[in-house]
């Protein structure tokens, strides 16, 4: 099934809702186990496009493996009370894999000129998917921004805590 995300879908976790947004930042293909994310390149204001994120409730890890494009993987665990313990970055170029655990939130963001493709071992319609906790915080602890011509990381004001952040 293909599934086409709307500037509605991705207003709510966005730095700058009121920022010009793109109408259909990403594309979803979704099959019986699997999904491929197709991201569109382009900056919604100064933030580089992005999917909405979630959290993973799936009892073990999720795989995920970058087919097309440069992009960046944003992952975020949480503590029971909703603030952030730990946050990493996974540079993403086509053929890199990467897991996300149960318990943790991941974000696709395309950083390059092309779409961003990537193909993750997961059923997106799952109930084992949570996007509310993102949404309630306008997004995960960092946004990626585009600075004269730099990647750059700004931290949401909605959290009170911003770990470092770790590469991959």
């Amino acid at each position: 099934m293909l599934v086409a995300k709307t500037d509605k879908d991705i207003k709510p976790v966005l730095m700058d809702p009121k920022s010009k947004i793109l109408k259909t930042p990403y594309y979803l293909i979704e099959t019986e186990d699997q999904v491929i994310f197709t991201i569109t390149p382009f900056l919604n204001g100064s933030e580089y496009n992005k999917t909405e994120g979630y959290f993973s409730n799936y009892p073990g890890v999720q795989t995920y493996q970058s087919l097309y494009g440069q992009g960046i993987a944003l992952l975020q665990r949480n503590d029971e009370l909703g603030e952030v313990k730990e946050f990493r970055v996974i540079t993403l170029n086509p053929g890199r894999q990467f897991g996300v655990p149960a318990g943790w939130a991941v974000s696709l963001v395309n950083i390059g000129k092309n779409f961003l493709v990537v193909l993750g071992n997961i059923k997106y319609s799952s109930k084992d998917l949570d996007s509310e906790p993102i949404f309630q915080k306008q997004g995960l602890a960092y946004y990626v921004v585009e600075k004269k011509g730099e990647i750059s990381f700004e931290q949401n004001p909605k959290y009170r805590v911003h770990p470092q952040i770790t590469t991959e």
